[in-house]
């Protein structure tokens, strides 16, 4: 990996890396950027998951798009709508401040002390949120990247792009949804950014934070396995994970090193395996019986990636780092799970 890296990294040394939540979007066409935030009920199995995108065409005009999920466990139900808006009624605005996103009746201000609010109408009836949100204590709290290098943010591979800007958020505040109001009072979260000239050909992601407890310190992790086309061909899968325990860092990046790494996906389940310079980590993520939503992702080509979509996923991390002490972490419903594929099977409602 570090001969592929250096090589990029000589090609393109020049390339600037914006702040985390700068808006990439330059007005052309051929891109697609999103933004979101997840927060999870720290007792029950309840969720909410908010998302703008900008959908650039090749042989369009952009759109933005506003996304809103709700998963409830307990009565396994889900509330899912997304709204397409024109162009002129968006607008994304980042910078090393932070970001402030309005679309239709949306507003999302993404900073130490974030806000959010908006509407969302379904056949299924209408949601409301009003949140707060602002950073955990710690640099578990501190914006990550899973990719190791600048020139694999920045430069032209892989042609999709991930950050995230804020890996823990506590949120406060309400959202009106089922016929219901459920108050946010202590959810735990996070807020992504990805962008690029497609979404990726198929991926595992997932994030979760573990709260102290027990003497433990918090634990968060995030991880992926994926797929790209090379040449119209898709790619061995790659993956990486990283690990923030307290105030120490466990990168498990080796992304280009297949033969330490190991992953094994299904329709509802995710495990991966990999060592390196930092030691040996698994996790390992189902969805089984839990709310799940699939999503249509159109790509500026207007060909069409399916997400299905849970927040609710059951978590076990187990890491050996090199040189000190091996720890398990386990999460009931408390991590966000997504599965991207090119294929949908029939009769499946897609949001």
């Amino acid at each position: 990996m570090t001969s592929v890296l250096t090589a990029l990294s000589e090609r393109f040394p020049h390339l600037r890396e914006p702040a985390a939540n700068a808006c990439r979007y330059d007005g052309g066409r051929g891109h697609v950027e999103s933004y979101f935030l997840r927060a999870n009920d720290p007792t029950r199995a309840r969720a909410l998951w908010l998302k703008a995108t900008i959908l650039a065409p090749l042989d369009g005009e952009a759109v933005a798009e506003t996304w809103l999920i709700a998963f409830d466990g307990e009565r396994e139900r889900v509330f899912a709508a997304k709204h397409t808006h024109p162009w002129s009624e968006a607008a994304f605005v980042g910078d090393e401040l932070g970001a402030r996103i309005s679309v239709g009746d949306w507003l999302i201000a993404l900073s130490d002390q974030g806000h959010a609010r908006g509407t969302m109408r379904a056949p299924s009836g209408e949601a409301r949120f009003d949140l707060g949100f602002s950073p955990g204590p710690g640099a578990v709290a501190a914006p990550l990247s899973i990719f190791p290098s600048r020139v694999l943010r920045e430069g032209p591979f892989p042609r999709s792009k991930l950050l995230t800007p804020y890996p823990w958020l506590v949120f406060s505040g309400s959202l009106e949804v089922f016929g219901e109001r459920w108050e946010l009072a202590g959810w735990d979260g996070m807020q992504g950014h990805n962008w690029g000239k497609e979404h990726a050909f198929e991926y595992a992601w997932g994030q979760c934070l573990f709260p102290a407890g027990d003497g433990a310190p918090e634990t968060m992790v995030e991880g992926f396995s994926g797929r790209i086309r090379l040449a119209g061909r898709p790619t061995p899968r790659m993956s990486a994970l990283v690990v923030r325990r307290g105030t120490r860092t466990f990168r498990f990046d080796a992304i280009f090193d297949f033969w330490r790494q190991e992953a094994q996906i299904s329709d509802e389940r995710w495990s991966v395996t990999l060592r390196g310079a930092d030691g040996w980590a698994r996790l390992r993520m189902h969805a089984a019986g839990r709310p799940m939503a699939c999503l249509g992702y159109h790509n500026p080509d207007r060909s069409l990636a399916y997400c299905f979509n849970t927040k609710l996923a059951e978590v076990h991390l187990e890491v050996r780092p090199r040189g000190g002490e091996p720890f398990v972490c386990t999460s009931a419903h408390g991590g966000a799970f997504e599965l991207l594929r090119r294929e949908v099977e029939p009769g499946r409602e897609v949001v």
